[in-house]
């Protein structure tokens, strides 16, 4: 058997484009696996059918050869665009070899740690009121043990001054706890917008009474230093990682203790092959991972057969794919009930696309909406 070529689909949904790839052999077998939409998502899209021409002829089988040869073979190696086409190319790797041993991936991969897999859902809100009814929402609907929220109340047009900003998070801390109840963990993400330590431990004290199960990215990672100094000056479990990409990265992080969590995206970092070996790393340093995971629904199903073979698996992010966007572009979604998502049994990762649906859901070109302080500078949140 032998990779005839690869093909990429797009698909929009609300914030994002959602980026497929599909790996094709000359006896007819295919493989899905999903890249990350990064914003320059038709530069992905042209990655991956540049790496065709490399791939063509090579068993599909041979994935940790192919990983090496997209990864050391490419001019300058590295870089987020890069590493969303190899990664997506991986999980199809992976998809493909389960459908040809006719095993689920999560089998090839050394075989279960666990029986269902723990996810957190997000709520969001412009006030306190927002916020209590969707957090009722995605618990009675949803039935999440686990829900992640932004602390900081940001208007649509001026950000305003930090003080004001800070006085905002209990309000809206107690708004999401009071709705969730005892019984449910509360995350809280900074989006990495905090623009110095102080503001990041500032956040951090005054989130602590609520016993967050973490605060993720409190400072961009790109010094990790500054995240170890975060981390050595507060009480709250810190998480980074999902602007990471492979086991070097990753290494350093934790060689420089800047994380208590990590949070690397399987269609970031490497794919599943490469997001093996960082669990592997990770747990040397007795360091869980709760990965990064606001993808499309080829996401999902391929974290959900590696987190159930990942002993310091802490929790999996999760957005619903009961949504018209993503019910029309799968076969079926992983099963999903009372916050937890069901390992699969069928062959590879056990979903598929409906390229017809795919049709329906046009991709665009999109960024990032840029606001403002009162200054008139552009602002980090």
């Amino acid at each position: 058997m032998k990779i005839s070529g690869i093909n990429t689909y797009m698909s929009k949904e609300q914030h994002r484009n959602l980026i497929f790839v599909e790996v094709v052999t000359d006896e007819g077998m295919t493989g899905v696996g999903e890249s990350y939409s990064v914003g320059p998502d038709e530069a992905i899209a042209v990655i991956v059918q540049h790496f065709s021409s490399w791939l063509t002829g090579m068993d599909p089988r041979d994935i940790e050869g192919i990983w090496q040869k997209l990864y050391r073979f490419s001019r300058f190696p590295g870089g987020i665009i890069l590493m969303s086409a190899i990664s997506g190319i991986d999980i199809a790797l992976w998809d493909l070899a389960g459908k040809i041993s006719g095993q689920p991936v999560w089998r090839l991969l050394g075989g279960r740690c666990r029986k269902r897999i723990r996810t957190y859902g997000h709520v969001s809100g412009a006030n306190p009121s927002e916020l209590s009814n969707n957090t009722n929402r995605m618990i009675n609907d949803y039935g999440f043990t686990a829900l992640k929220c932004f602390p900081l109340q940001t208007p649509q047009d001026t950000i305003p001054p930090w003080h004001t900003l800070i006085q905002s998070v209990p309000e809206r801390m107690d708004a999401v706890k009071n709705a969730a109840g005892e019984y449910v963990d509360i995350a809280v993400d900074a989006h990495a917008v905090l623009t110095d330590v102080t503001q990041a431990v500032m956040l951090a004290k005054t989130i602590e009474p609520y016993h967050p199960l973490f605060l993720e990215e409190p400072a961009r990672p790109e010094n990790y230093d500054t995240l170890a100094e975060i981390v050595q000056k507060t009480n709250v479990p810190i998480a980074t990682g999902e602007m990471l990409y492979t086991k070097w990265a990753f290494r350093e992080l934790l060689a420089k203790r800047a994380a208590h969590i990590i949070q690397p995206d399987i269609c970031i970092a490497g794919g599943i092959t490469e997001m093996k070996k960082i669990a592997a790393v990770s747990e040397s340093f007795h360091i869980p991972l709760a990965p990064h995971n606001p993808m499309g629904p080829i996401a999902t199903a391929a974290n959900v057969h590696l987190c159930a073979t990942i002993p310091n698996f802490l929790i999996l992010e999760y957005i619903p794919d009961d949504t018209e966007e993503r019910c029309d572009i799968i076969d079926s979604a992983v099963p999903f009930s009372d916050g937890y998502l069901k390992i699969p049994n069928k062959p590879g990762l056990g979903i598929e696309l409906n390229k017809e649906g795919l049709k329906k859901h046009q991709p665009q070109t999109w960024h990032r909406p840029f606001r403002y302080n009162e200054d008139g500078s552009v602002a980090c949140i």
